[in-house]
């Protein structure tokens, strides 16, 4: 259950905010997804080149969101190399329904420090728009190579 005293945002969200990775779009993706949030305004892109099986082998992402945005992206940046279409579209929907009052968090690396924001629903879009743009572009690619 969410912690309702507990800061929204912290200095391990202001860390994760100020360093993710791959933060650098792709020369030559082979998919690019834009996902915006109407609420805020904040925009994740996110670009995936994809191996033979499948898997994210190149990530690149621009990033102009909220600190929960960016470090929700970081967080998914650090974990997604090597990721199939389908684990993504798993946290993806893992993540909506643990930020919507589902008990059981994401299996996903540091996804728990957003514990705070779970009452918050305005700032849940924000959160979520970098594991919707990997789960999509990672799919757009697999599709492409398989085409």
């Amino acid at each position: 259950m969410a912690r309702v005293n507990a800061p929204l945002y912290n200095a391990r969200i202001l860390r994760l905010a100020a360093s993710i990775p791959h933060h650098a779009r792709l020369a030559e993706p082979m998919a690019s997804v834009e996902k915006r949030s109407p609420v805020c305004g904040s925009r994740v892109t996110v670009d995936v080149v994809t191996d033979d099986a499948g898997r994210v082998a190149e990530l690149g992402l621009e990033v102009r969101a909220c600190a929960l945005g960016q470090a929700a992206s970081a967080l998914m940046a650090d974990h997604a190399i090597g990721k199939s279409p389908a684990e993504l579209a798993a946290v993806r929907d893992a993540l909506a329904g643990w930020l919507a009052g589902g008990d059981v968090p994401p299996d996903w690396p540091g996804l728990d420090i957003f514990d705070p924001a779970r009452p918050h629903s305005a700032r849940h879009a924000s959160i979520r728009l970098a594991f919707e743009a990997a789960a999509e572009a990672a799919e757009i690619s697999m599709r492409e190579r398989t085409d």
